[in-house]
């Protein structure tokens, strides 16, 4: 998976246009999902996301909270499948110290969570290290917005910018959308990490990068 090199972003102009851009659309986008969807919509995407999810053993997956795509029937359906699920481990360390690089802990049932960053739902560990996610060849990671090319638009955290180079070369990472955020183009940074398939309540697609 090719990556970004953060250390050659754009010039000051472009930088504040770009990042005014994403900001902009992520205000309209969480405003669109303010609006629940049926939960007819919400079976249909885990369906499909289940059945992207075979031939796969190793799975990173994230806990979804508030206006995010349901998460939680996949996490339940893969880890009772036996698979292996991996959850961001988000906050502060053990230590007390705050986590900056991303970390990963399996998942090991609904019992066996905290609370973490923002009341977000963590396992318990141990944490795996950033490295953690090198096992995984299907990588879940969140979004507000995608294209067919594989542009992504994170919700601003840029976590998942930081994670995603450590999952391994062959790795396919997807993303949960509903149908109505598949976008033909989006503000795109030199850090920003592509993506190879998009999940929504009405299909599955796969990127092809231009």
């Amino acid at each position: 998976m090719p990556t970004a090199d953060p250390s050659n972003p754009p010039d000051g102009t472009e930088t504040d246009t770009l990042r005014a851009a994403k900001a902009a659309l992520r205000t309209r986008i969480r405003a669109a999902r303010a609006v629940p969807e049926s939960a007819s919509a919400s079976s249909a995407r885990t369906a499909s996301a289940l059945e992207l999810c075979a031939g796969h053993r190793v799975i990173a997956l994230y806990a979804s909270a508030g206006d995010e795509p349901d998460t939680w029937p996949l996490i339940d359906a893969l880890y009772a499948e036996g698979r292996t699920v991996l959850l961001p481990l988000l906050g502060r360390r053990p230590d007390g110290s705050v986590r900056r690089d991303p970390d990963w802990a399996r998942y090991a049932g609904r019992d066996r969570l905290r609370l973490g960053y923002a009341s977000i739902p963590e396992p318990v560990g141990p944490g795996l290290g950033t490295e953690g996610l090198a096992a995984a060849t299907l990588v879940w990671c969140a979004g507000l917005a995608a294209t067919v090319s594989g542009d992504r638009l994170g919700t601003g955290g840029g976590w998942y910018d930081r994670a995603l180079p450590f999952a391994a070369p062959e790795a396919l990472i997807a993303v949960l959308l509903r149908d109505s955020e598949v976008l033909p183009t989006l503000p795109v940074e030199p850090f920003d990490q592509p993506i190879g398939a998009i999940v929504t309540e009405t299909r599955v697609l796969r990127a092809a990068r231009e």
